[in-house]
């Protein structure tokens, strides 16, 4: 957190701290392992309502994510509003019918063969939120003077990351979604220039009839992602 006035290290005993033993860590990763390897990202959403308190904790979650200088350089603006998701998704369907109609370039447009996209985004309306992910560029005080914010995509990007997790914690099903470009939500919600939008979050329950394709079960193994010195 970055404030006006000067702030000085001071050190505390470590708040919080887990032991486990050995086995109980090799235990504890593989039940995480399988737990995880349960989230999916849907774009089949059903309309069942999500209580705000469940996501106000899963932001929470996210809020509580390490950060360049501790300068926490996010927003999340939380929608359920159905004329304001409705706008959101006309607005978003209009840039992605640019990027299906050629503007995302033959090679990108082939990856996403596999995935089954389109420029139809009706979850967009049907989920009960809609999470915009905000990046803080840089800080501004009530005097409008700035400071600067470090490691903004690194922060953000962990923080999001503990916000998917979360909503998965909580039983719920996620799909990002990265329209471009995304200014028109700045002023749409009322962000300021300062921050740059950079995710969409669909959150709710998954249809009964939801599916996924079958190239999203298809992970590198550990041996691609993984080197050991």
């Amino acid at each position: 957190m970055f404030a006006k006035q000067a702030l000085t290290y001071e050190a505390i005993p470590l708040p919080d701290r887990i032991e486990l033993s050995d086995e109980q860590m090799a235990k504890a990763v593989k039940e995480y392992l399988g737990f995880m390897r349960k989230r999916h990202t849907v774009r089949d959403f059903s309309d069942r309502p999500v209580a705000k308190s469940v996501i106000d904790d899963c932001i929470r979650v996210a809020g509580s994510a390490p950060s360049g200088a501790n300068h926490q350089p996010w927003h999340f603006v939380a929608i359920q509003d159905a004329h304001m998701k409705q706008r959101i998704r006309v607005a978003a369907e209009k840039e992605e019918q640019k990027f299906y109609a050629g503007g995302g370039g033959d090679e990108w447009i082939k990856a996403l063969e596999p995935i089954g996209t389109n420029a139809q985004k009706p979850h967009l309306q049907i989920a009960p939120w809609l999470i915009v992910i905000f990046a803080q560029r840089y800080g501004e005080f009530d005097d409008g003077s700035r400071y600067k914010n470090y490691y903004v995509p690194d922060s953000v990007g962990i923080a999001t990351g503990f916000l998917i997790s979360a909503l998965h914690h909580a039983g719920l099903v996620s799909l990002t979604h990265t329209p471009n470009p995304m200014g028109f939500l700045n002023d749409m919600l009322g962000r300021p220039k300062s921050e740059k939008p950079v995710m969409i979050l669909t959150v709710g329950h998954p249809a009964d009839d939801a599916v996924v394709p079958s190239v999203a079960k298809m992970k590198k193994p550990l041996a691609d992602i993984l080197t050991h010195f």
